[in-house]
């Protein structure tokens, strides 16, 4: 576990930079891939439908690679990007925000947002579940009034809504 200046440890910012570079070299070549099954060219009424995806996916594995040597080239993980305890904060926000995303396909937006705010005030917030239930409740009934009923928006439902007749 390496060392860096100030006596912290966690992961440095030479490695956050191979990683990142390495990704959006990935999503470029993505964009030039899928630029060039759509046809990258020039049409008689004007550039074809993978024109601009195909060039800013070029653009953007350049710039990729550029970086990608540059912290290759690096002599040593002289810098901290992030401490084990600060990641561990925003993983704590991160990895519910993401069950969050993958919740509203299976049980709805309603009941996943409850179960996310029930999640933050207990997990983080501390607050005991006869606090924490009726403001989770709550939200998700006073966001179906304003979207499904006053608004008239459809939203992702899921088969507590269908039980209820929604």
């Amino acid at each position: 576990m390496p060392q860096f200046a100030g006596g912290g440890s966690g992961i440095g910012q030479k490695a956050v930079e191979i990683v990142l570079a390495a990704a959006l070299a990935g999503v470029g070549l993505l964009a030039v891939v899928e630029g060039r099954r759509l046809g990258n060219g020039w049409g008689f009424d004007g550039p074809e439908a993978g024109y601009f995806p195909f060039w800013v996916g070029l653009l953007l594995m350049f710039a990729s690679l550029v970086n990608l040597a540059k912290a290759l080239r690096a002599r040593e993980e002289a810098r901290l990007f992030v401490t084990w305890g600060r990641l561990f904060s925003v993983l704590q926000v991160l990895i519910p925000a993401i069950v969050y995303g993958a919740a509203i396909f299976l049980v709805g937006i309603y009941v996943a947002s409850a179960a996310l705010v029930l999640w933050f005030m207990r997990g983080i917030g501390g607050f005991s579940l006869r606090q924490a239930v009726p403001v989770a409740a709550a939200l998700a009934v006073v966001a179906f009034l304003v979207f499904e009923v006053w608004f008239l928006v459809p939203l992702p439902k899921g088969p507590v809504e269908q039980a209820l007749g929604f």
